[in-house]
């Protein structure tokens, strides 16, 4: 395997050889209608299957995921693996992967997991794959939890015990465009117009949480935001992925949930032409947001459900109803609907349909919700789409399964789309 690293921050590493059949697209906002299509189709022409999966390949100290990967011994990559295999996406972000400069976590997780068939399930390998450094434990030298000192994972610019934890991957069947990748890493939140800054309800001052130099430096990225572009035959499409912070873990300034809000305002406002895009920059100066005619497909764990949980109303919705999003379709499961009925709990007095669920969560609190999206622009033909989530009487249980969880406490979300057209894939500030 070869890694391209490009000098400041971007690294693409070109992982191994072929993959798989089967794919199209979707999700939705409002109330959507249930998508009860589960069966995989045969691959044709330039169908894709986009798919994200917080995977919570994640470790306690650095250089752990590398050790745990190094062999093919580790139960729980081994059920990571085995999902990827089973449901064989094209484009995949993992989200909760660790993030090693070297891209050797990455390597060794194809290597020894992916390109290994579990249980029957066959291999699959990604000859595309690109990974980028996460603000997640990088210390900003500030106190930003006033907690009255400096240092620790709430002081990082990202919650994070060092570097790169909770970072990001993805990987791909359909060659990169790696010159034209645009990280934003490094985006000022006070640079967001209208940005929901936390207020320090012990003064009389609005929004000032963030002292004037803290502001100077604190940066809306949890993790980051990338615009990976995929080319899918002669067309074009931009991934464009994040994971934005969960909206709780902070005080009644809610810092976490106003930056979870803006977090995901920031895809909103990216894929919307003119003055409203007009302020992003990226980490190589470039400026703009996406072009009217791109095609796109925003994915994620967005840690915000559209009817429940605890991140601000209306968040998730800025995805769900933007005029440029295609919500024709929703991934959904039955296992979804069997656990909420199951573990009871704040289950029971949840607006959302449990069928659209993407993740595990405490019974008594939050209880499980939609958090895990794959969003297709409009000029995507959506096919098909699903949430992994196993019932009870299903082999594959054994793969999802209860607390603690074989996996993780979040599924695996994809959505089949046609790729239709020419080129269409330029972005602004390039």
């Amino acid at each position: 395997m070869t890694i391209a690293i490009r000098p400041g921050m971007k690294i693409v590493a070109a992982v191994v050889a072929t993959l798989l059949l089967t794919l199209g697209l979707s999700d939705a906002g409002a109330r959507p209608k249930r998508n009860d299509h589960h069966h995989h189709k045969a691959k044709a022409g330039d169908t894709v299957r986009f798919a994200t999966f917080n995977a919570s390949l994640n470790r306690s100290s650095e250089g752990r995921l590398v050790e745990d990967l190094s062999t093919p011994d580790n139960a729980q990559a081994q059920a990571v693996a085995e999902i990827i295999q089973r449901t064989r996406p094209d484009v995949l972000l993992i989200n909760e992967f660790d993030y090693d400069e070297n891209g050797e976590a990455a390597e060794l997780f194809q290597d020894n997991y992916l390109s290994v068939g579990h249980n029957g399930a066959r291999p699959i390998t990604y000859r595309h794959s690109f990974l980028a450094p996460s603000n997640t434990g990088i210390q900003s030298g500030f106190d930003l939890n006033n907690d009255g000192s400096v240092g620790g994972p709430d002081d990082a610019f990202g919650f994070g015990f060092f570097e790169g934890q909770f970072g990001m991957l993805v990987l791909s069947r359909h060659p990169i465009a790696e010159k034209q990748v645009r990280t934003f890493q490094n985006f000022l939140w006070a640079d967001m117009p209208g940005a929901l800054l936390p207020d320090d309800l012990d003064t009389p001052e609005p929004d000032d949480w963030y002292s004037d130099e803290e502001l100077e430096v604190v940066r809306l990225s949890s993790k980051s935001h990338w615009d990976v572009p995929v080319k899918v035959g002669r067309s074009q499409v931009h991934f464009l992925v994040s994971h934005p912070t969960p909206p709780v873990f902070d005080g009644p300034e809610d810092r976490n949930g106003r930056r979870n809000h803006d977090e995901i305002r920031f895809w909103a406002d990216y894929i919307s032409p003119g003055h409203r895009s007009r302020y992003i920059y990226d980490d190589d100066g470039g400026r703009g947001g996406l072009h009217p005619s791109a095609r796109f497909v925003i994915a994620g764990d967005q840690n915000s459900d559209p009817f429940d949980g605890d991140s601000i109303e209306g968040s998730a919705q800025l995805l769900l109803e933007h005029p440029r999003v295609n919500t024709k379709l929703t991934p959904s499961s039955e296992g979804g609907v069997e656990a909420a009925e199951l573990q009871g709990g704040a289950n029971e007095t949840h607006e959302g349909d449990p069928a659209f669920d993407t993740a595990d969560f405490a019974d008594g609190a939050p209880g499980n919700l939609r958090v895990d999206y794959v969003l297709p622009s409009k000029t995507l033909k959506l096919l098909d789409a699903e949430v992994f989530w196993p019932t009870t009487d299903d082999p594959l249980f054994r793969l999802t399964g209860t607390f603690p969880f074989p996996s993780s406490d979040h599924r695996l979300v994809w959505v089949d789309a046609r790729v239709v057209g020419g080129p269409s894939g330029r972005g602004s500030g390039q």
